[in-house]
């Protein structure tokens, strides 16, 4: 640990703030909560102080708003500002701000993940068309729906890989995927194999949307994007 780094933790202990270097800050990089600051013991050196700081700003807002841990804050009683046109105006600052100190915030592999999914769904889509033109992905596909009922692929409508254990005495064992329809059934015509992978391709679309939404929700709490904004500061002082 540098002269720099000990020089700070110093001056925020003296403050009677407990701080520690040697967890695993619940697994994040660093973690505050009722005046203790835990920052990971494996951060590289020049994470350390950034992150310190990022902790402390939180201990800040605290004191500012109590109840922040529980409700993300607000950028009015950061900023003592309470005109909503101009909160509104910090928070899109703000968030540059985020875009710019962590590349993460912007999502773009979660993005371009999800993209490349939509492609593959339009691909099944063209599959299941060349036999039924009038298939729309919003309504019922009853001609799949009465084949599916009548055979083990109906468990690949819920999960991509199944373990089906039948017999009383002698046990038998059968596995199916997603990935390999066509030779765990082989008489299903393609059109329904392509209907099944594209059931799969949604629900991996949706999680990835819900993650999406998640870190947006994350990186957009008042307390986060003031946190990364001295974190910034501290990092890129004239860009900021």
């Amino acid at each position: 640990m540098d002269k720099d780094t000990k020089k700070l933790i110093t001056k925020i202990r003296n403050l009677g703030i407990e701080i520690h270097t040697s967890t695993k800050a619940r697994g994040h990089q660093g973690f505050y909560r009722q005046n203790r600051i835990d920052i990971s013991k494996n951060l590289p050196e020049y994470r350390v102080i950034p992150t310190i700081l990022h902790e402390f700003a939180h201990y800040i807002h605290h004191k500012l708003e109590p109840s922040m841990g529980i409700t993300g804050g607000t950028l009015g009683k950061i900023f003592n500002e309470f005109d909503k046109d101009i909160t509104n105006i910090y928070e899109k600052e703000l968030l540059s701000v985020t875009n710019f100190i962590d590349k993460q915030s912007k999502c773009e592999k979660l993005l371009q993940h999800k993209q490349l999914i939509k492609n593959k769904i339009l691909i099944q889509e063209l599959i299941i068309k060349e036999k039924y033109p009038k298939f729309l992905r919003s309504k019922k596909f009853k001609e799949f729906d009465h084949y599916i009922k009548k055979t083990k692929a109906k468990y690949l409508l819920k999960y991509d890989r199944v373990k089906i254990i039948s017999g009383i005495f002698f046990k038998k064992t059968e596995t199916y995927t997603i990935d390999t329809l066509e030779k765990d059934f082989p008489e299903m015509p393609r059109e329904f194999c392509a209907y099944l992978r594209l059931k799969s391709l949604q629900k991996k679309q949706t999680r990835i949307s819900a993650r999406i939404n998640k870190l947006n929700k994350y990186y957009k709490k008042p307390t986060e994007l003031f946190a990364r904004f001295i974190e910034g500061l501290y990092q890129y002082p004239q860009t900021i």
